[in-house]
């Protein structure tokens, strides 16, 4: 096994297995650590660790990752959605052992054409994969090539709020699937997201609240019933057969067909929680309601409308 002894600020590993033995010294601890998994693992397995080595692909890192790590996360299927589209790089192919920084800064400037967003999304990730495979599978990498480079900033947050044209045609087009106008009106009254809306059944109906136990933050919340909101939920078959893809599908369609430009599901959210300001509700009022625990996370997702500031100042 390994031990590591701080001598004169500098860390120093010794590796004993089956009667081998072997040291060296590192200016960091967590280097010296690696370095010392590393070669227990390579005492203990011989020759597979060198062929692991040397054959190890990223594509083999992320294919193990999907497989072991992201089920077990709550935004699975986005994030695997993601890797899928990782792994048509060709990046992908190059083995563990050759990559470096300098290969995936290339990765990134290529990827930041597609907005700095999801490029950031994309170096966590991967930045995440190798940290994983380091630590938790000892894998033979002695160093994460993303940890020094400079994820790009993220786009502002979005301002967007819907016109009273666009309200007017979203609540009366006729959507295949009828329960996407429950849905969207379901999103608009009560700020919740589209994941939440799609997991809702009778059950979760009880003391004049819809009862959320699985929210993106993991605390559960209820949100009132109001009188609109009852009647959506009346007309409504619980809960709602019609998947994720299936609404942001008939989403795309109906923004696409009306000419409406840069309008999100996600943003009937903002325009929720923006209302619920509109109507006087407080802070903690409001964040009750929503869910968010940040005040600061919370601002970004309200923008009022100048013309009811100016009803309201005059």
């Amino acid at each position: 096994m390994s031990s590591i002894r701080k001598r004169q600020g500098k860390y120093q590993v010794q590796v004993r297995v089956q009667g081998q033995k072997i040291t060296k010294t590192f200016r960091q601890l967590n280097h010296a650590r690696r370095w010392g998994i590393y070669h227990e693992n390579k005492i203990l397995l011989g020759n597979k660790l060198e062929a692991l080595s040397k054959n190890l692909s990223l594509r083999d890192l992320i294919n193990k990752y999907i497989d072991e790590i992201s089920p077990f996360k709550k935004g699975y299927i986005r994030e695997k959605q993601r890797l899928i589209r990782i792994l048509k790089e060709s990046i992908v192919l190059q083995k563990i052992y050759q990559l470096n920084t300098k290969d995936f800064i290339e990765y990134k400037n290529n990827r930041i054409k597609d907005g700095n967003r999801t490029c950031a999304y994309d170096l966590s990730l991967l930045h995440h994969i190798y940290n994983t495979a380091i630590k938790q599978w000892c894998y033979p990498i002695t160093h994460n090539p993303l940890t020094n480079i400079q994820k790009p900033k993220c786009n502002p947050p979005r301002e967007r709020r819907l016109s009273d044209n666009e309200l007017k045609y979203i609540l009366n087009h006729n959507f295949k699937n009828r329960n996407m106008n429950n849905i969207i009106e379901l999103a608009i009254e009560t700020g919740m997201r589209k994941s939440e809306i799609l997991s809702i059944n009778n059950n979760d109906i009880k003391d004049n609240c819809i009862y959320l136990s699985d929210t993106k933050n993991n605390s559960p919340r209820k949100i009132p019933l109001t009188k609109k909101v009852k009647v959506i939920i009346n007309k409504s078959i619980l809960p709602y057969s019609i998947s994720s893809n299936a609404v942001r599908l008939n989403w795309y369609r109906m923004t696409k067909r009306a000419g409406i430009v840069d309008l999100h599901f996600h943003d009937l959210r903002h325009e929720a929680i923006s209302r619920f300001f509109e109507k006087r509700l407080s802070i903690p009022e409001v964040s009750l309601i929503s869910g968010h625990k940040d005040v600061r996370q919370l601002m970004r997702y309200t923008h009022l409308k100048i013309n009811n500031l100016i009803d309201k100042l005059n």
